[in-house]
């Protein structure tokens, strides 16, 4: 039901909770033991049967959503029934009835066997801009459920994998509770309803799986008689076990309109005998919903009435995870061969017994096991780990279980300690069935696993350290009040901001220690930091005095802009270093709100519109002139003009000509729409995964934030230049349309993530390339374009990369320039524009020769140096007498101090012990530091010894035991930094040696 704006009733218990939970009481009498320690994936029996075969049906989720390209190679959109062959009766017969894969098998067998298409699960990435990632089996048909698309089948089946993390803090504590998830679901498009729907559920329930009829139960919508009478009359469901329940519970929508109707959902029973008095379906300790059916038979009105559907559809969901733990008789899904072979091997890597570990224990290792399996899948389906987005999904469950292994102990077998890889190899094991392309993807898998794992470690133990210190003062600081203790905002926001926690992760260890969090603290830091992060001239100060008067007098400007470069306005306020005034004169800054304006306020990382605002008197003569330098919003809609009185004198109450900077208006334009352009590119050669991160929009440049976790390779970004050249020579004229947001969504137009939009909305459309929510401004014709050309790629932040291009007349003068550049390069060097290249490269070799031989030289200086200090040099200790030389060497730089080093060691021979100095720069130290190994041999580094003697030269140093370099910014303590090496090295020396 996925991303329909559903009520938290519509899949309440197929995943995603409403109610208290707690675990059966006691596990049932009867256990199935599966061998987990088979080698293959279904976790009880070697299977060699593939569910789908590419040859059978040619029928793919692309007919009915579009084939997706990913980072890991297009998927296989192929799927069916394996025909029946005497192979695959014997494998049938191997296999264990009620494993994981068989109980996915029989499903889809049944209903492939009344008629339905197999159809393969669709990516966890949706084509639907609505959703996030795919939550529910229904999602890929959405387009057809709403009447947007046509079906190509009457009927369907699917075991779709989806991943929810609204209830992850449910994770492990609960028997039901997971991120990833299968959801076997059946589909009608317009062809059977319920009656069909209701008595297969019922076959499959007892008769393909067997569950006894006494110990299901079912619900239905409180209105719904025809469900009720089927269940009851046709099916012969005892009365006492249906319950009616409200809309909360058992009603569906897809919004404030449209489809919609009642659900009807089975439930197992655990516990018959508590009888049928005061039974509460909720209760996690007796019943277990696995099976939901939707019956889509309205359509709801504007009005909020109702009137039937001339297409009748059925959705239903039957969660694997779950229906397994019935039948393979274990107290939680956990513990079904689906997860607990993940489950084994965490505890393997910790050393720990599953069976013997207490409760927390336990669920940590249920957090490793489901967490691992949703970011393996999500990984294969190219998401990966960012801090926005999809990404952060990954990455937030990443680190839960970098966290949660840490804690338990697991440790991997690599040098690097990185124990998720391990792990994911046993999901990637179980995956054949489930994703084929996970196996062929493992490789990649792996290493991002291992690479996000180690790069989280880095920073995890110094703020791990630095978390437990916040809380002890915290507990500290609570005993001393008498009040309960809380870590502040300002607190929890350094750890998310400065060594990646992620907020859930602070506020899971602190409620471990009894800690509370600030969260409204930690809100306003966020907030502060988003404000801190826009250019100063964003600040629009409409916070002073009688701001709140200004605030109530001041109404929404009405932006003329999309049609018009130049309007009459009326000055509505005028503000004056932040205060309210009546008039300004000339040369002073200045703040203008007018009833209405041309000028575009900066927004959707577009800047604002320059151009000037005059004053005329009797429509000619002109009397004041403002030049506008930017356009800001503030107090929600309100234009403010920010500029300069360039000549006369500006009042409250007076009639202006407001005119854009067209050519500085046409910049932005190009910029605007080459960046849809940009982002359009980005998706068909890097992926569709790949999303908006950020974007800023200016008159010489546009620059381009997205998530990905690699550098461009220059052929990459060569695609990307050549497609967004193409589409601007295609000379395509764009579509701007208002709409509802839903109506926008629908159409497939590209919403930020995480942006926040009106219900009415401006989508832009580029036919064929582009489409998305904007209200920015954009050319009439990509031919307005001109040319693209990106300039740099560069990443910024961790799974962020960053592109700036230009477009336009910025391209000309970007050409321009690197031309005038050339010519002069052409001119210096004396050779043709194409021999630049050839003539640079002769040159460094030249130069590198060069260096090497003033190296050198310098080295033999250095050396002859040496060789005239070394009689310089006096003993130390009796019993065993050591050489010493500590002297200064004047200017010369750390490699010649290192080739003198090396000939007092071998003129001085074993034992010696050579400090030396130099200051080969202006407000530059170099100290070399040399042990011989009979030096080393008592006890005395070289690394440890020089660190404290640069420190005295504002620097700082170390090395190996028997060499060492440092440096240091303060010449002038040079002399007194010798002096103290040579009085240290006397007292240790002297007394090792002694």
């Amino acid at each position: 039901m996925g991303g329909l704006k559903l009520p938290p009733q519509t899949l309440h218990g197929i995943h995603g909770g409403r109610r208290p939970l707690t675990d059966p009481p006691s596990k049932p009498a009867f256990t199935i033991q599966p061998n987990y320690s088979s080698s293959i994936s279904t976790g009880f029996t070697t299977r060699n049967v593939a569910l789908f075969s590419p040859s059978i049906f040619p029928c793919g989720y692309f007919i009915l959503g579009g084939a997706r390209e990913r980072r890991f190679g297009a998927r296989n959109t192929q799927a069916s029934v394996q025909p029946v062959t005497e192979e695959l009766v014997e494998d049938k017969a191997k296999e264990n009835p009620v494993s994981g894969d068989a109980i996915r098998r029989r499903f889809l067998e049944f209903y492939a066997s009344r008629s339905h298409k197999v159809l393969p699960s669709a990516s966890l990435v949706p084509d639907d801009p609505t959703v996030l990632l795919t939550i529910a089996g229904m999602l890929q048909f959405k387009p057809i459920f709403l009447g947007k698309a046509p079906r190509q089948v009457p009927r369907a089946t699917t075991a779709q994998k989806c991943i929810r993390t609204n209830d992850v803090e449910n994770v492990g504590r609960t028997t039901r509770h997971h991120t990833f998830f299968e959801m076997l679901g059946n589909f009608s498009f317009g062809d059977y309803f319920k009656k069909e729907a209701i008595k297969w559920a019922w076959e499959l329930s007892t008769k393909e799986f067997g569950l006894p009829a006494d110990r299901l139960w079912v619900s239905v919508y409180e209105d719904d008689d025809e469900a009720f009478e089927i269940w009851h009359d046709e099916v012969g469901v005892p009365v006492e076990r249906i319950k009616r329940m409200g809309e909360e519970d058992n009603f569906w929508t897809s919004g404030a309109t449209g489809p919609c109707g009642p659900c009807s959902e089975l439930y197992y029973d655990f516990h018959p005998e508590r009888g049928y008095k005061n039974t509460d379906l909720g209760d996690d300790s007796r019943f277990i919903e696995f099976y939901n059916l939707v019956f889509m038979q309205y359509n709801k009105m504007d009005d909020g009435s109702f009137e039937p559907l001339k297409q009748k559809n059925i959705d239903t969901g039957l969660g694997l995870e779950r229906l397994a733990r019935i039948l393979q008789k274990v107290p939680n899904n956990y513990e079904t061969d689906l997860i607990y072979p993940i489950i084994e091997k965490a505890a393997e890597l910790a050393n720990i017994s599953y069976a013997l570990a207490d409760d927390r224990t336990k669920m940590n290792l249920k957090i490793i096991g489901d967490h691992l399996r949703a970011v393996v899948y999500l990984i294969s389906d190219g998401v990966l780990p960012s801090n926005i987005g999809r990404g952060y999904v990954v990455r937030r469950l990443i680190r839960r279980a970098v966290r949660t292994g840490r804690l338990l102990g697991v440790k991997g077998g690599g040098e690097d300690g990185a124990f998720l890889p391990a792990i994911a190899e046993k999901v990637i094991e179980l995956s054949p069935h489930i994703d084929p392309d996970v196996k062929a993807r493992g490789h990649s898998i792996l290493d991002e696993l291992q690479r996000e794992e180690l790069r989280f470690v880095q920073t995890l133990e110094r703020g791990e350290r630095l978390l437990d210190q916040m809380l002890a003062e915290a507990l500290l600081n609570a005993q001393k009040s008498e009040t309960l203790p809380c870590l502040s905002g300002k607190d929890v926001f350094l750890l998310y901001d400065t060594f990646g926690f992620p907020v859930e992760i602070t506020t899971e260890v602190a409620e471990e220690r009894g800690v509370k969090i600030d969260m409204d603290g930690f809100e306003v830091e966020m907030e502060n930091q988003r404000r801190q992060s826009q250019a100063a001239h964003n600040v629009v100060k409409l916070a002073v005095e009688n701001g709140g008067d200004l605030a109530e007098n001041v109404h929404d400007t009405e932006f003329l802009g999309y049609d018009t470069l130049s309007a009459r306005a009326v000055v509505e306020s005028l503000l004056l270093n932040g205060k309210p005034v009546i008039q300004v004169s000339e040369g002073s800054e200045v703040e203008v709100l007018l009833n209405k304006t041309p000028f575009y306020a900066e927004s959707g990382g577009q800047i604002g519109d320059h151009g000037f605002l005059y004053v005329t008197q009797d429509q000619s003569k002109q009397t004041a002139v403002v030049e506008i330098k930017d356009v800001q919003k503030s107090l929600g809609s309100v234009f403010v003009h920010k500029g300069t009185i360039r000549e006369g004198v500006l009042e409250v109450g007076r009639e202006v000509e407001a005119a854009v900077d067209a050519k500085l208006r046409q910049r932005a334009k190009v910029h605007h729409t080459a960046t849809h352009l940009l982002q359009s590119a980005l998706k068909k050669v890097i992926g569709q995964e790949t999303s908006q991160a950020g974007s800023l929009v200016a008159f010489d440049r546009l620059r381009f934030d997205f998530n990905f976790h690699r550098p461009l390779h220059d052929s990459e970004l060569e695609e990307i230049e050549n497609l967004i050249n193409g589409w601007i020579g295609d000379g395509t004229l764009l579509q701007t349309k208002v709409m509802s947001l839903t109506d926008a969504k629908e159409a497939g137009a590209i919403a930020m993530f995480g942006e926040k939009y009106g219900e009415q909305v401006r989508v832009v459309e580029v036919p064929g390339v582009s489409m998305e929510l904007c209200g920015g401004t954009h050319v009439s014709n990509t031919s307005e374009i001109r040319a693209f050309k990106i300039i740099s790629e560069q990443g910024i932040a961790s799974g962020i990369r960053r592109i700036e291009a230009v477009a336009g007349e910025a391209f000309i003068e970007y050409i321009n320039a690197r031309d005038s550049q050339m010519k002069l390069l052409c001119s210096t060097l004396k050779v043709k524009a194409e021999e630049v290249t050839t003539r640079v490269d002769n040159l460094l070799e030249e130069l590198r020769t060069v260096r090497n031989e003033v190296s050198a030289l310098r080295a033999k200086a250095a050396v002859y140096k040496a060789s005239m200090i070394a009689s310089k040099a006096f003993s130390v200790g009796t019993s065993k007498t050591i050489r010493v030389l500590v002297e200064s060497m004047d200017d010369f730089d750390a490699d010649a101090l290192k080739s003198a080093a090396e000939y007092l060691m071998d003129t001085l021979q074993d034992p010696a012990a050579i400090i030396l100095g130099s200051c080969p720069d202006e407000g530059k130290v170099s100290l070399v530091a040399a042990f011989t190994p009979g030096v080393v041999d008592i006890g005395i580094q070289a690394g440890k010894f020089i660190g404290p003697i640069a420190k005295l030269c504002g620097g700082g140093g170390g090395g190996r035991p028997n060499f060492a370099q440092a440096g240091g910014r303060k010449p002038e303590n040079l002399t007194n930094a010798l002096e103290k090496a040579r009085t240290d090295l006397i007292l240790i020396l002297t007394e090792k040696a002694n």
